[in-house]
């Protein structure tokens, strides 16, 4: 029963006088025109801004409604400089939201407690709440390999999935029948950002205000890191947290800096034997060289024409690798050519031309070359193949280098270089070697490679070849082919590749997100005993986009990255250390010596098999029934109700208390009064440090509520599998193992002292003894509070553990966005002070006497802390809510809460 639509809010001003129509092949758009903008006083910029930034320009410039967004924001986008300053922030309000179903579903528990809080705190109608944005949730991330190599590996691990799944995915169906502008795609369709590439993106899209259809860049933010995938679409996105997503579905505008863009030129074109892959590990290797962290990155140049959109996504996907916000590239002919491809409308395609030709958003041979911060160059035709690891994207390995960077990896892992230790096992009756180096997982996954037919054909090519040699992959590697869309089964069937795929043991494990993530299950138990037994150094080789320390699988300690087709290669080889270029990687079935040179597919011979088996009806016929599909999914039975029915029993989906206190009153701020530290944090605390992540201690608090539920330690899942369960999260809220709080010195791990008592206990234990007291908490920090990922449990375990307020000496921006955003103060020594410069022990109580409804941006206030002997010290701080809005947030208690009462508001007038 889906809710009413909820419109975006606009109110269709156009303060500027940019406002202009355009004829396209649906009917007459509206429009808000930059050349014109561009044509007046003090504008004169906005022909040459980079593509990026006209993109947030035109956002600001549609929604200027004098509040969330000025005409001052407008100004101050249009002048944009190489060098922006680093105080200004834009507010910036996406299309719309995708999300994975890990991070995705902490969103929807928000929206159905808000239902709640309509009708129970605000006696309001509850279908008021609705994403305003579109919306779509893509079940991709809890699909793992427990099976392989076989043709019942897909059907049973897709069995696992629901089995293990089951109570998050029944909530997930109830969101999609019951919330209008949103959607949920299946499990085992495909991954989400390939999904979002292929079908989702729409480059420009259109909305009905006040009557009048108007177009716009699409753009959007997502609850995962690869979001910036769509970027080779032309489209502008990049990963957020949750509450940033949160705020943005409900029409509510994200701070951010303006960048700088760094535009990187690209030339010439790939050489024979270089796939994307090899050019994208490049081009990870050069940005992280020059540092891009927080900074846009748009790529332009004449090589552009020569690299196809799949080409561009690949690059793209990898901005988080590169450490950029996003990796950009404009709309051009070959996204219009991609759009026909993967059966977009054709008169979706003439809006597309049409609208980013009349804003100057159309790349051509003639479009000049706009600012940037910096200019940077690759030719092409200097992309060697290669792989990246043992721990980190940006390390590029060339393929002959290959044996000398494992002799180095071995040398940082095991301490010993030279070391090369073997151990016979026998595996399913065959007697084998297992060795330091060798591969024990080699899998073929990831948006990053399965959304490029170019490099997912060469794999098919190369396994034919070798298939048809004779030859077999060592029985201790595991392997594995999960790809990113059903399309890619479709063409690979097509082309008859399949088969030889199969033959060397890549069947299809499951649709979705699995190696890249740590989902690639147990390898068979005789291989994890002689890796234990001997401390092996263990390797992977995959396609994907991240190897870090101890994420694919915890028996393997040397993790590439590599093109799909070297995968496989290094599979047969059964070994990272080897030359591939000049060593032989197995025999064929005469026991002749076979080498890479023998098998590897020519560019001709996968551009001819790509042009013969790839067809525009396999996107039709497999989108269009994406949502039907999956008859498991179909047939999960769905709560009814414009309400979630809250189970008490579930250990996944609870109901949390955020809008207990919620009033249909106006709010009023309070000031703090008596409250007691809960933590004294030094320097670059991350999010990390506080959130909730990994696997959940059994001595932990988060293990005892489970325990006393009866949940054994082996059915414990991790953190990110509960994000849906307030009790288990707020029980990890600053439980990492390595953070350390001042008032227990020498201990490592989340302990604090109860003040009153002086006993130690976690820091979720004496929250609650405070709270029971009802005692306000705060935490005092040094530099950089809430560095790292923006992670949306760090402010709301923060808020759910009672901490009124944090001061520190610095914060990371989205956290101390994401602070206000959940009714958490953020207070900001002033310069050149610190709890160690005032000489606070962090044992004291503290009154924050001034604030109360007079607080404005950025003004000061006085804290007083006061010792147990009575006396007393006073020092000024800086209050860290920057913006009008951000100061309702604060006043009524975090975003949900003011959006609860604007949207109760404006149905009472409506009334």
């Amino acid at each position: 029963m889906k809710g009413p639509y909820q419109p975006m809010s606009a109110a269709n001003n156009d303060p500027f006088g940019v406002k202009k129509t355009l004829e396209t092949a649906d009917g007459t758009v509206t429009y808000y025109s930059l050349p014109d903008l561009a044509k007046q006083s003090g504008f004169e910029n906005v022909a040459r801004l980079p593509m990026t930034i006209k993109i947030l320009l035109e956002a600001v410039l549609r929604q200027v409604d004098g509040y969330t967004i000025t005409e001052d924001d407008v100004r101050y986008v249009a002048n944009w400089q190489p060098k922006p300053d680093t105080d200004g922030e834009v507010p910036f309000k996406p299309a719309r939201v995708v999300m994975q179903d890990f991070t995705g579903v902490p969103a929807v528990v928000a929206l159905a407690v808000m239902r709640d809080a309509m009708v129970e705190r605000l006696g309001a109608d509850p279908t008021r709440i609705n994403p305003v944005l579109d919306v779509d949730l893509v079940i991709d991330h809890s699909v793992q390999i427990d099976y392989y190599g076989s043709e019942e590996a897909l059907q049973k691990n897709a069995e696992l999935e629901f089995e293990r799944n089951r109570e998050r995915y029944e909530f997930l169906r109830w969101g999609a029948d019951t919330f209008a502008n949103f959607r949920v795609v299946p499990p085992a369709t495909g991954i989400v950002h390939q999904v979002n590439l292929e079908y989702l993106g729409r480059v420009v899209s259109t909305r009905i205000v006040e009557g009048e259809t108007v177009a716009f860049p699409d753009s959007l933010v997502g609850t995962d890191s690869h979001t910036t995938m769509i970027n080779g679409l032309g489209i502008l996105g990049w990963g957020v947290g949750g509450i940033e997503a949160e705020a943005a579905l409900l029409d509510q505008p994200l701070y951010m800096l303006l960048p700088e863009t760094v535009g990187f030129r690209l030339t010439g074109e790939l050489p024979e034997g270089a796939t994307a892959t090899d050019l994208v590990l490049r081009v990870v290797e050069i940005l992280r060289e020059l540092g891009v962290v927080g900074k846009f990155v748009e790529f332009f140049g004449e090589g552009l024409a020569r690299l196809s959109l799949p080409d561009r996504a690949t690059i793209a996907n990898m901005a988080p690798e590169y450490g950029a916000t996003c990796g950009f590239f404009p709309v051009d002919s070959e996204t219009l050519e991609y759009m026909r491809r993967t059966n977009r409308p054709e008169t979706l395609v003439n809006l597309v031309e049409a609208y980013c030709k009349a804003q100057g958003m159309f790349c051509d041979a003639d479009t000049p070359e706009p600012t940037y911060s910096t200019v940077i160059e690759l030719d092409m035709n200097t992309v060697q193949p290669s792989i990246a690891g043992p721990k980190r994207p940006q390390d590029r390995i060339l393929l002959e280098d290959s044996p000398t960077a494992f002799t180095k990896a071995m040398e940082m892992i095991a301490g010993d270089g030279s070391r090369r230790k073997t151990v016979q096992i026998e595996i399913d009756g065959q007697a084998t070697t297992l060795g330091d180096g060798s591969l024990v997982v080699a899998s073929i996954t990831s948006c990053t490679n399965t959304s490029n037919p170019s490099v997912m054909i060469g794999a098919g090519l190369l396994a034919k070849k070798a298939s048809e040699l004779g030859m077999k992959i060592p029985p201790y590697v595991k392997t594995s082919l999960a790809p990113g869309s059903k399309v890619v089964t479709r063409y690979l069937e097509t082309s008859g590749l399949d088969k030889y795929l199969d033959d060397l043991g890549y069947q299809t494990v499951g649709y979705g997100c699995t190696t890249c993530i740590g989902n690639s299950g147990p390898l068979k138990q005789e291989i994890e005993q002689a890796i234990d037994d001997n401390d092996l150094v263990a390797a992977s080789v995959l396609s994907g986009n991240r190897n870090f320390e101890g994420r694919i699988h915890s028996h393997v300690r040397a993790n590439y990255l590599a093109s799909p087709p070297l995968v496989i290669a290094y599979a047969l080889a059964g070994t990272i250390d080897i030359d591939i270029t000049s060593d032989p990687i197995g025999k064929d079935r005469d026991g002749n010596d076979v080498f890479l040179r023998d098998i590897w597919p020519t560019k001709a011979e996968i551009n001819e098999t790509v042009g013969q088996c790839i067809t525009q009806a396999m996107y039709e016929e497999e989108y269009g029934r994406v949502f039907t599909a999956n008859e498991t999914w179909n047939n999960i039975a769905v709560p009814e109700g414009e309400r979630y029915a809250w189970d008490e029993d579930s250990t996944y989906i609870r109901k949390p208390p955020y809008f207990e206190t919620l009033s249909a009153d106006r709010a009023e701020i309070q000031a703090i009064r008596g409250a007691r530290v809960l933590a004294l944090f030094g320097d670059s605390v991350t999010t990390d440090h506080i959130s909730p992540a990994g696997s959940i201690a059994q001595d932990s608090p988060a293990a005892k509520w489970l325990m006393d539920r009866g949940v054994q330690p082996g059915d414990f899942n991790s953190y990110g599998s509960r994000r849906g369960n307030h009790e288990v999260m707020m029980r990890g809220t600053f439980a990492n193992i390595r953070i350390r709080n001042k008032l227990v010195p020498g201990v490592e791990g989340g302990y604090t002292r109860y003040l009153p008592t002086g006993e130690k206990l976690s820091m979720y234990d004496a929250a609650m003894k405070y709270k029971q007291d009802g005692t306000p908490l705060v935490v005092l920090a040094g530099k950089e509070y809430g560095t790292g990922s923006s992670r949306d449990w760090a402010a709301k375990g923060t808020i759910l553990q009672g901490v009124r307020a944090v001061i520190a000496v610095s914060y990371e921006r989205i956290h101390r966005s994401n602070l206000v955003g959940m009714g958490v103060l953020p207070l900001q020594f002033k310069s050149g002070e610190s709890a160690d410069s005032l000489s606070l022990t962090g044992e004291e109580t503290f009154d924050i006497p001034g604030l109360g409804d007079g607080l404005r941006p950025k003004n000061e206030l006085e804290v007083i802390a006061t010792a147990a002997d009575g006396s007393t010290k006073s020092f000024q701080v800086v209050v860290r809510v920057d913006t009008p809005v951000e100061v309702d947030y604060y006043r009524n208690g975090g975003i949900l809460h003011t959006v609860l009462k604007n949207m109760a508001g404006s149905e009472s007038e409506n009334a």
